[in-house]
Parts: structure tokens; sequence; C-alpha cells
């Protein structure tokens, strides 16, 4: 990966990747420190990784549409997945209902995987771009962590309460929050801990071999330009896995 729009190509395919990986391998429920999650988890933080160093190379522009691709394909996915479950089995094949099993969800679960994706990813960017430039385009860790730690409450909120408000009667508002408290606090660990990654995603994709960050990229041209450090950087223009992430409880 010699050029920049390798690199960039290269993102865009982890990004699908980790979507897609979040959507099926998510039906997995683990323990982690004490805390019931989705294994899900591993892959959800590297989706607003990736958008936070699009945004911060390429642009607003350019980390929207990284979330609009991976919405289509998403869509194209849960799709597909639906008409091969629906599928009538070949009467030599004996493992309809484990197939089902793992790939199946409800209709539900499924519109709020979706609906809490967009959002949080959209919010995401905006809130990245919003904080650069209030800082002029400094500060790195600040608006990376700023704009992911507010996305992945609105991630956790809006796919909980889509999924499992009112589902049975134990799962009211106050219980809801206080499965969203725990599995959000993790994801900010996560987003905390992935911070010097996205310092060296941004100077890996500028093709930097050193510690600044001085160029940026021309929407006119795609290519980098340097910025003095009196200008301001101004910017040209980031599952949960998509599984339940604690076990239902029945009365």
């Amino acid at each position: 990966m010699k050029t920049m729009q390798d690199r960039k190509d290269f993102l865009l395919g982890l990004f699908i990747a980790c979507l897609i990986l979040a959507n099926t391998l998510g039906t997995k429920i683990t323990t982690l420190f004490g805390v019931r999650v989705s294994v899900g988890i591993f892959f959800i933080p590297v989706l607003f990784l990736v958008t936070d160093i699009i945004a911060e190379v390429f642009g607003k522009k350019e980390a929207q549409k990284f979330v609009t691709i991976s919405v289509i394909l998403l869509l194209i996915t849960v799709g597909m997945t639906a008409l091969c479950i629906a599928l009538p089995p070949n009467p030599t094949w004996g493992n309809q209902a484990a197939y089902a099993s793992v790939f199946g969800a409800t209709l539900r679960m499924t519109l709020a995987s979706i609906v809490a994706f967009i959002l949080s990813q959209y919010h995401d960017v905006w809130a990245f771009e919003f904080w650069k430039q209030q800082t002029r385009g400094k500060y790195l860790w600040l608006r990376n962590n700023a704009s992911t730690i507010v996305s992945q409450l609105i991630d956790t909120t809006v796919f909980m309460f889509l999924a499992f408000y009112k589902i049975n009667p134990k799962f009211t508002v106050g219980f809801l929050i206080t499965l969203i408290l725990p599995y959000w606090l993790f994801k900010v660990l996560f987003a905390l801990l992935d911070t010097p990654l996205c310092y060296l995603g941004v100077r890996w994709l500028r093709g930097s071999s050193s510690g600044n960050e001085p160029s940026e990229v021309s929407p006119a041209t795609n290519k980098p330009h340097s910025v003095s450090a009196e200008e301001p950087r101004s910017s040209s223009v980031e599952t949960r896995a998509f599984s339940q992430p604690f076990p239902l409880e029945q009365e």
C-alpha cells in the first residue's frame, strides 16, 4: 500500500469488514471484568476509529461516504441473510434450525441495530468536525474521544430502547438504564485505549514518518497540502454488535 489512495481503500475494507463481523459474530455473549457484553464490542470501536482517521485526513464528506457505503452494504447483507434463511432447505440438509439460529434475528433487533448505527456514526462524523473547528485542528486526542464517547452513548441507548423496551414487563426505562451504563462505560474504556491508534492511523494514512501532522488533503486535488502553525486547520469538507448484548430474562 504505497499510495494514500491504497491506504484509504484498505480502511474502507476494514470498516465494512468490522461492521459485518459485528453483525454476524455479535450474537455471542461473554463476560469481561464482570460485565456481560457481546463479542461485537471488539469490532465497534474500530468503526469509530476509522471514521475519525478519515475525517482528520480527508474531511467530513469522505467520512460520511464511508458510513453511507457501509449502510447500503449492511442493508444488502440483512436482505440476503433473510432470503437465505427463508429459502426451504434440501431434505438432505438437516441444519436449518441451527442456520436460522446463528444468522437470524428478530426484525425489531435488526432495525434497532441499523438505526443505532446510522445515528451514532453520522453524529461521530459531525462531532469530530465540530471539535476540529473549535480546536483549530489541534488536540486530535480531544476530538477523537469527545466525538466517540458521545456517539457510543447514542449507539448503545438507541439500540437498547428500540430493541428491548417493553419486550417484557421487566424491561422498563429504569432497567434498561442499568444495562446501558456499564455497557457504555466499557465502550468508553475502549475509546480511550485506542487514542494512540488514531495518531498512528493518521500518520500512516498520510504517509508521514514524523510525529507531526503536517498536511491535510485538498478537496480539489485529493493530495496533501501543508498547513502552517499560524494557519487554522480547516476540514475540506465516526452493534455494539447488532445483536442482543444481554440475554433476555423472563419473569
